[in-house]
């Protein structure tokens, strides 16, 4: 058929309404794009487009599947040709945008943005398409323009107008979450599920909107994408940043691999190729990977952008902020760019720049959810108390400073001379730690956003952010342990130049926190045994990734143990000289492989002998008790289930979940002696709420205070937050008025929970009691500060304690702050005339 009787045709189709016909073809074709198969819907659009069919969305198809692969020059051509004749259409321009700029025309790209402003303002949007509409709110985007007014004036209205338009949600959720709003983004992926589930972008950009949140459901859409579409590129290269971030760098070169036989130019696949090339300790490469990703666009701020946050999600802070400020002197304006760099510098501890650049930010871009979080919570943190010692800068609520700042200083000052020395490390720099009492805050200062919750403290380098014991309900860690380990990430980091993977740098924090305190960090529990000799050891060459992906809160825990095991495994067996030797070697940028294999020899060799001395610890572990779980009955009665324990006595699992289950009936008596023969078998670990502690509250139910009291004792020695048994100590000791007792318990809960007032009331009474106004004056003070009751008697009290140890500047301010408060206070007038009557 000739080209002419071919036009003749189709407009004879036309007039005779066969244009369903063409729908059919071109919705076909989307869906060939939609499902991945590029070429094949390419070659249906391009024929189309050949044909000369009168319906612009088939060169938008075109150029989408050109695009896609890579095909810029193509895709050019189309547009040139395309726009010539659909020269209002908005969202044929948008693409052909994108085909400007990855032809590397970055004049005519500044041409065609004015250009499409120019359309926009001749062309009265009341008037205006569903597709314009989005097309324009996404050149808004793109443009910087405040993304409220681009959601109420263009995809709300278009959602308003038209709720069953899926690109009007997708547009809207792809602006949530680039700025942080990650609710909202997911609320409006449930609606575009609603629409249609079977688009691919929609379950990717719901991966997204749970990628800090909810690792299942981030896996699980992930999926869902690739079956829908096996060539998707964003979701491929999502895959490959989760393997990367995991250090599992072979499965991220896959997944780019796949990516880049789709699109060979494809900027974001060549940019994380740079990110592993500079992990990997290959300058060279990394600069390489990086002049391919701006090979067709020279100055796109993203390839910059995108390797810097990659660099500084694996804590280099200092080489990822040099990358925004690449990728800012292509685009200035590139707000991406410009709030990484503020958090690389406030974690880098450069605050005046950091928070001026974060309000910056906040005040260009104020849909900005982690700016905006950000700069509220510097308005809520700027009086906090500044407390120093030396090169240590603690920041914190100025009433916590009053009660425990002192010690905390003590703390990091003693953290910093002992474990300094011990990895010959000198900060250069000061190191600043900030604690906050509200949990929110802490996260929002680690992470930009609410949450995190199970994280006690985090390190950066030379800055650390924790959660205060106010923070943790009635039962908080041990705010020394979590500094501690803290501070020893700050020297593992400095030593690497923060060029270390996470079971490293965690393993040596919690071998370290044991080093200084036996019941301090992780130890050895039933679960962690189970766990190794069943098989669940994790290869110390995957060890990161058991952090970053575990399946449950305990897989996570027994990361962090099993870490601490490695550790402890090399220093045994090679020294700690072959530790550091590997620390060096990562700071001159060797991978981790290589460092461990120069300093240890061969990993395979490694991973054997690691698993053997794991196993050899599991096993020493109450290794007279039964462990077996395969006979042990489920949903079975009380009854049934202590017929059972009588046949296996030594039963860890039958023996404990029999007493939880006396216990709970109120059966005091018969849970003892099942608790009695856990202890008995060594089966004993410092976790809440353990067979342990369960036994020392029976007794106490029971009245058996000596047992108790030997019981708790027991659990001191092991727990490092014991604090139900602190209390009861204070408690006996008191009722038997040993007040050295019960002034040493309440010194050792101060530690662990300075902010109840208990152990303080305690800790005065004992001094008072023993004599020792000295020991009086600071539990006094602080319960002042503590909103009291009756602050006359403690004025009083502390007056009397300054007077008895010779401060009569102090006795005289209190005993007089006594007598504001109770102006007739008979014992406060004599003490004033003893301290008058002193100073002649």
């Amino acid at each position: 058929m000739s080209a002419h009787r071919f036009k003749l045709v189709m407009l004879l189709c036309v007039a005779l309404g066969a244009v369903p016909a063409i729908a059919n073809d071109l919705e076909s074709a989307q869906n060939q794009f939609r499902t991945g198969k590029y070429k094949a819907a390419e070659a249906v659009a391009f024929a189309a487009v050949e044909s000369g069919i009168w319906n612009e969305r088939w060169p938008r198809l075109l150029i989408q599947c050109q695009l896609e692969q890579g095909k810029y020059a193509e895709a050019l051509q189309t547009y040139d040709t395309a726009i010539r004749r659909y020269p209002t259409s908005m969202t044929l321009r948008l693409l052909g945008l994108e085909a400007i700029r990855f032809n590397n025309l970055s004049e005519r790209s500044e041409e065609e943005r004015k250009r499409f402003f120019q359309l926009l303002q001749s062309s009265p949007l009341r008037f205006a398409s569903r597709d314009s509409l989005i097309a324009a709110g996404r050149y808004f985007v793109d443009e910087g323009e405040d993304a409220r007014q681009v959601l109420e004036m263009f995809y709300d209205r278009v959602r308003d107008s038209n709720p069953d338009f899926l690109e009007a949600y997708i547009a809207t959720a792809e602006l949530a979450l680039e700025k942080g709003d990650y609710k909202v983004a997911a609320e409006t992926l449930a609606e575009a599920e609603r629409i249609d589930d079977t688009d691919p972008r929609t379950s990717y950009l719901k991966a997204r909107a749970f990628e800090s949140s909810d690792a299942k459901v981030t896996a699980a859409a992930l999926q869902q994408a690739l079956e829908l579409n096996p060539n998707h590129i964003p979701s491929l290269l999502m895959l490959a940043e989760l393997a990367l971030d995991r250090e599992l760098y072979d499965d991220a070169k896959s997944s780019i691999a796949q990516v880049l036989k789709i699109n060979p130019s494809e900027p974001d696949a060549w940019a994380l190729q740079s990110v592993i090339a500079h992990l990997e300790g290959d300058p060279k490469r990394e600069q390489e990977m990086r002049r391919k990703a701006l090979s067709t666009w020279h100055e796109n701020p993203r390839v910059d952008y995108l390797i810097g946050s990659k660099l500084s999600q694996k804590y280099r802070f200092a080489e990822g902020a040099a990358y925004q400020r690449r990728a800012l002197e292509f685009d200035p304006d590139y707000h991406a760019a410009n709030f990484q760099l503020a958090q690389d510098l406030l974690r880098l501890g450069n605050d005046d720049k950091g928070w001026t650049l974060a309000k910056s930010v906040a005040e260009d871009d104020p849909y900005n959810v982690v700016a905006h979080n950000l700069l509220t919570l510097h308005d809520r943190i700027k009086d906090f108390s500044i407390l120093e010692a030396g090169d240590i800068h603690v920041r914190m609520d100025p009433e916590e400073a009053d009660v425990y700042g002192e010690a905390v200083l003590e703390l990091l000052t003693e953290a910093r001379a002992t474990l300094c020395e011990k990895y010959d490390v000198q900060p250069d720099a000061p190191i600043m730690v900030e604690i906050f009492p509200e949990q929110k805050d802490f996260a929002i200062r680690t992470f930009g956003l609410p949450g995190g919750a199970g994280y006690l403290g985090v390190c950066f380098g030379r800055v650390i952010t924790a959660n205060s014991p106010a923070s943790q309900g009635e039962r908080p860690h041990n705010w020394k342990s979590v500094l501690w380990h803290e501070f020893c990430h700050v020297v593992t980091l400095e030593k690497t130049k923060n060029r270390m993977p996470r079971w490293l740098s965690e393993g040596i924090s919690v071998y370290e926190e044991r080093m200084r305190n036996p019941t301090w960090g992780e130890s050895m529990t039933p679960q962690y045994r189970e766990m190794i000799l069943n098989e669940s050891l994790t290869p110390v060459s995957k060890l990161s990734s058991a952090f970053l992906s575990p399946p449950s809160a305990l897989h996570l825990q027994f990361a962090y143990y099993e870490s601490s095991l490695v550790i402890e495994f090399l220093i045994e067996k090679h020294g700690i000289e072959s530790l550091k030797m590997a620390l060096v070697s990562l700071g001159d940028g060797l991978s981790i492989d290589d460092a461990l294999t120069r300093s240890v020899g061969s990993l395979d060799r490694l991973d054997v002998e690691f698993a053997t001395y794991a196993r050899e610890k599991a096993e020493a572990f109450a290794p007279d008790a039964d462990w077996s779980r395969e006979e042990l009955p489920t949903e079975t009665t009380t009854t049934e289930l202590a017929k059972w324990v009588d046949e296996h006595p030594e039963n860890y699992w039958g023996l404990r979940s029999l007493a939880e289950a006396w216990i709970t009936e109120k059966q005091d008596e018969k849970a003892l002696p099942l608790l009695e023969k856990i202890v008995e078998l060594g089966a004993v670990t410092p976790e809440r709420d353990g067979p342990l502690e369960l036994l020392a509250d029976v007794y106490q139910r029971l009245g058996r205070a000596k047992r108790e009291r030997e019981i708790r004792e027991q659990v001191l020695a092991i727990s490092s937050d014991a604090l139900p048994s602190y209390r009861r100590l204070i408690e006996i000791a008191t009722e038997q008025n040993e007040w050295q007792q019960v002034l040493e318990y309440s010194e050792q809960m101060l530690a662990i929970q300075p902010l109840q007032p208990f152990g303080y009331q305690h800790m005065a009474t004992a001094a008072e009691q023993l004599k020792r106004p000295e020991k009086e004056v600071r539990p006094l003070k602080t319960l002042l500060q503590m909103d009291p009751i009756d602050p006359a008697a403690l004025n009083f009290r502390l007056a009397r304690a300054g007077f008895e140890t010779g401060d009569t500047a102090l006795a005289k301010r209190h005993v007089l702050a006594a007598l504001e408060d109770a102006p007739r206070y008979r014992d406060a007038h004599r003490l004033l005339l003893e301290i008058v009557e002193s100073e002649r």
